[in-house]
């Protein structure tokens, strides 16, 4: 009985408390109770972006907006808060948070589960991969972090979207007020968008290890989620693909590392008919059409980069061009997006400190960003993305009371947000009531008089003068508490050693205090009121605002990029030697026209109107170099955690920005074979590509050429020379190699009849889509082509036999050391070899090998051509195939055939590539010499009839390289001069793959990221 007593009378007691009218608190981040309506009158209330009241009224109802606007009737009891010469802005929306999500503490097991906060109380079965995580539910989750709102408060912040960020399928995000008090009374709106990356996070398993492996990962679970959503009550219940089909209908929101990250992204969006909402890392700019082209509206962090410190010539040198550039462009990334028409909203989320948010935003708006698309990057936009704008993001009827009380315009420099209001909510950020004290005072001094005290400024920042005499003033550093002052300075700069230092008090008129002058000796401080402070009116800034200049975007955005992409051109090479690798073999004085992307004639004494005309007197023209084998222009080449991995494919992490790309150009290269490396038994499928510099990773793909895919033998595989910690994945043997291939294509004749009599069958339940299998069904369909890793004759006889026994074909042995053992066998077979022209013993299973190799197979009857598997190589594969006439006695023409027409029908694009005929592509380089000749050098290289490669013009480019790093060097010392915060510049070495490397070049900087597998520097092929 007592205790209910008790609990009345603080029922009765609280009642109390909820409806008084009490003042408000002064004090920072304090809420004061309230009455349940506030009137905020006489106010410039800006509703959205597009609408701004002046003079108006906004009226809340405890945590609701009830009326805004003007003429509005106050009803009696209402708290009156009159705001003349202030603003009212809608509190922002954090779009992209974590806010309220306990760190993942886990060390093993199963990710999320693996943790008990995080493990789901629901039994039964879940995605088999620990980083796909739908059914994680960040509602339930989250809990109050009283530190963290504090600071996304002060920063303007009055709501957040959080979700774990961890993994590569993430579950489901909530909406947050950003509010003291209890974990419920926070939450607003549980399962409000859907969350993707291409990162696993802290899951222990494994796959994925690259990001092919996050791709197919994500596009497995895709066809898994539909393949479960058709048969549902046929098989098993599983929580995984049942959330992950619920969260497809919420917003849909992928994060990436970098701009070539969204375009992976979209590539996924649209296989699976969905449109993301990407989340970005700040260099959307460097590729403005292609991003423009995915209609995906963006999130936007606003982390620029950290000035180098550039005064050490060394230091500056190891600063990339694309760094500097990026450092210069990367504020106006917001700009340029705006004006390509690309819709955005910002996060904080990658800044270190929410107190730098609004000046960073301040100063993409000094580089051109409109204001109005800036405020509805921060409210409108994000809540409209999120479909929460009925909430929050605006400040209209309904909605709730989430607003901002500011001295001035959000975006000018000075303002200062007084009061942040969450959910009717007032948290005080600074004291809107501060005491005024600008005037002219007159100053005393101890025994000094005739001094004078003018305080001017703000009335938030007051700025404070002393003046000695007419040549003698003095800024003191002020500190202030309420009306309480603590001043430092030298009254006599070139005299006193030492500072004055005063603690006065502003009695509402004038300062009074005391303190010690500059030699220790306590001295009085009067300053008496002279006259009032007499502010000049702000004049209206009619200049129109100077954009701070920045360089011109190139593509690539690296070095040796140019300002406009390469356009097809109608050319005329005249009185070239033109090998042109079809019967007419080598001609002199001939000429060749290039229109529309292909060669259009080839002749003596040709001519066409408008054409562009180049001597090519004395020089030598070729169909440009192909190389069967490379690992160029790739983020990652190995998948190696499983030995079979066929659903990865090469295309999904093509680098455009790789500057080996311009490089081989140089070397006269024009056409690649990018292949996933050898460490597995059946590895990923090959992206075959032109080296069009500049173009984005999707147009270098040569289009409608054949699938082909790698497969790999030999000590890579069974991971002979991995070290003890590679113990544990199968096949460890040779022999095993040989099952889980013979394994491999058993389980594709399977699926394919079950997929086939499940498509006849309704009643049957419907096979689920396998990536991995499908690659194998297409070999066997002859729809997809092998390009198998081998050396020694023994396997190369296995894999023979196996592809007889199972029906398919081995397209090429590539590498092939001891193909000249076992010739007569590939010829019987149909198998070509791609081969090295001279490497041996890097390994003992290449121990056997010989330079006559090439010469040998070549005679015997197989098509034979020679690759790099090395960026350095591919530079020299001219020279590489005039080896072949050294050791093995080729001619000239066989030879170079062995670097152009060959490899093109290894591929099955020798009706477009390989010769110079009418009707094929124009892919040709202008040599000085003889093309297999060590003083030979690409003048131009030409592909699809547009100059890619310009020997002369590449000097011009060197020139300017310098040029601009000198311009961008000397804004960064300048930068430096004026107080920016610097940072020492890394070095970064390149990592140049090669067929047994391991781990991916990261998104954020291109530098290698170590996997935990051991791997060899140096380039050591295989």
């Amino acid at each position: 009985m007592k205790k209910l007593f008790i609990t009345l009378i603080n029922i009765l007691l609280l009642g109390s408390i909820v409806h008084a009218q009490t003042q408000f608190s002064p004090r920072n981040g304090v809420q004061d109770e309230r009455p349940n309506l506030y009137a905020f009158t006489n106010v410039t209330i800006v509703v959205d972006a597009n609408t701004t009241l002046e003079g108006a009224t906004l009226l809340i109802r405890g945590s609701v907006i009830e009326a805004v606007g003007k003429g509005i009737s106050i009803p009696t009891g209402t708290t009156v808060t009159d705001l003349k010469g202030k603003r009212i802005y809608p509190s922002l929306v954090e779009v992209y948070s974590n806010y309220g999500i306990p760190e993942n503490k886990s060390e093993g097991g199963r990710g999320f589960r693996a943790d008990p906060q995080f493990e789901s109380k629901k039994k039964g079965a879940y995605n088999w991969n620990q980083a796909i995580l739908p059914e994680v539910d960040a509602a339930s989750l989250f809990t109050i972090n009283p530190t963290t709102a504090d600071e996304f408060r002060k920063a303007g912040f009055g709501a957040t979207i959080s979700h774990v960020q961890d993994g590569i399928v993430r579950g489901t995000s909530t909406l947050l007020a950003l509010g003291d008090g209890r974990d419920q009374d926070a939450l607003l709106k549980s399962k409000v968008s859907a969350h993707y990356s291409f990162s696993k996070g802290t899951s222990t398993q494994d796959y994925p290890n690259s990001m092919m492996g996050s791709v197919a990962l994500i596009r497995q679970t895709y066809y898994d989620a539909d393949w479960f959503k058709k048969s549902k009550n046929k098989v098993e219940f599983n929580i995984s693909l049942d959330a992950f089909n619920a969260n497809q209908g919420i917003p849909q929101v992928f994060e990436v590392g970098d701009k070539l990250g969204i375009l992976r992204a979209n590539k996924i969006a649209k296989e699976f008919g969905v449109q993301y909402i990407i989340k970005g890392m700040g260099d959307e700019y460097q590729r403005l059409d292609e991003v423009k082209a995915t209609g995906a509206t963006l999130i936007l962090p606003l982390n620029f980069p950290t000035t180098p410190d550039v005064e050490d010539p060394y230091d500056a040198s190891v600063v990339s061009l694309a760094e500097m550039k990026h450092w210069e462009m990367a504020p106006a990334n917001a700009s340029l997006l705006s004006k390509a028409g690309v819709s955005f909203a910002f996060t904080s989320s990658n800044l270190k400190s929410k107190a730098d948010f609004m000046a960073n935003l301040r100063k993409a708006i000094e580089y051109g960003l409109d204001e109005k698309i800036a405020l509805a990057a921060i409210t409108s936009t994000p809540a409209q993305l999120m479909k929460v704008d009925n909430l929050v993001g605006s400040l209209k009827v309904g909605m709730l009371a989430n607003f901002l009380i500011t001295s001035d315009n959000l975006f000018k420099d000075g303002n200062v947000i007084f009061e942040n209001w969450v959910k009717g909510k007032r948290y005080v950020i600074s004291n809107m009531n501060v005491v005024d004290v600008r005037a002219n005072y007159d100053l005393t001094l101890g025994s000094k008089t005739g001094l004078k005290l003018n305080v001017t400024g703000k009335v938030e920042k007051p700025d404070f003068q002393i003046v000695v005499t007419d040549s003698i003033k003095v800024s003191p550093k002020v500190t202030r508490v309420g009306e309480n002052f603590t001043l430092s300075f030298k009254l006599d700069p070139k005299k006193d050693k030492g500072d004055t230092r005063i603690s006065t008090y502003f009695d509402g008129k004038n300062f009074k205090g005391d303190g010690l002058d500059a030699n220790g000796q306590a001295v009085v401080f009067t300053a008496t009121f002279k006259e009032a402070f007499k502010e000049t009116p702000a004049k209206v800034d009619t200049a129109k605002k100077v954009v701070p200049e920045i360089g011109k975007l190139s593509y690539p955005f690296t070095s040796y990029g140019t300002e406009e992409k390469p356009k097809i051109e109608t050319i005329l090479v005249k009185n070239a030697t033109v090998w042109t690798n079809e019967k007419d073999g080598i001609i002199a004085n001939t000429d060749v026209l290039l229109q529309n992307g292909k060669i259009a004639k080839v002749g003596k004494n040709l001519s066409e109107s408008g054409a562009k005309v180049i001597d090519g007197t004395g020089k030598h023209l070729t169909n440009g170099i192909f190389d069967e084998h490379s690992h160029i222009a790739l983020l990652s080449v190995n998948e190696g955690t499983q030995s079979v991995t066929s659903e990865v494919r090469m295309e999904d992490v093509v680098n455009s920005e790789d500057v080996n790309i311009y490089r081989q150009l140089a070397g006269g290269v024009t056409s690649s074979q990018l292949l996933h490396g050898s460490a597995n038994s059946i590895g990923g499928q090959s992206a075959i590509i032109k080296l069009k510099w500049g173009e984005a990773p999707d147009a270098l793909k040569i289009p409608n050429a054949d699938g082909f895919i790698k497969f790999a033998l030999g000590e890579n595989v069974k991971q002979a020379n991995w070290g003890d910690r590679a113990r544990i994945r199968f096949p460890q043997t040779r022999m095993g190699v040989e099952q889980i291939m013979m394994d491999a294509f058993l389980r594709a004749k399977e699926y394919e009849k079950a997929t086939k009599a499940a498509a006849a069958n309704p009643a049957l339940a419907p096979v689920k889509r396998d990536l991995e299998l499908d690659a194998l069904v297409e070999i066997l369909n002859k729809k997809r082509f092998i390009t198998c890793h081998s050396y020694v004759q023994s396997e190369i006889n296995m894999l023979l036999k196996v592809a007889d026994s199972l029906g398919f074909k081995v397209n090429t042995f590539t590498h092939i050391l001891e193909g000249y053992k076992v010739a007569d066998k590939m010829k019987e077979h149909g198998a070509n070899a791609s081969t090295f022209s001279d490497w041996w013993a890097y390994k003992m299973e290449v121990k056997e090998a010989i330079p006559f190799n090439a010469a040998l197979m070549t005679k015997v009857g197989v098509n034979t051509s020679i690759n790099s598997d090395d960026a350095e190589m591919a530079r020299r594969l001219n020279q590489e195939a005039a080896k072949t006439v050294m050791y093995g006695g080729m001619t000239e023409e066989q030879a170079w055939k062995m670097v152009t027409l060959n490899p093109a029908k290894m591929l099955h694009l020798d009706n477009r590539l390989g010769s110079i005929k009418v009707g094929k592509d124009a892919d040709i380089v202008l040599w000085n010499n003889n093309p297999l000749s060590v003083y030979a050098k690409p003048e131009k290289v030409i592909i699809d009839g547009a100059t890619y490669f310009d020997l002369e013009k590449d000097k011009e480019l060197r020139l300017k390289i310098a040029a601009e790093r000198n311009r961008i060097t000397q804004k960064m010392l300048n930068a430096k001069a004026g107080g920016a915060a610097t940072v020492k510049p890394e070095v970064r070495r390149p990592r140049l793959f090669v067929c047994n490397s391991e781990g991916d070049l990261t998104e954020e900087t291109g530098a290698y990221k170590e996997t935990g597998v051991s791997q060899s520097e140096g380039h050591d092929h295989d």
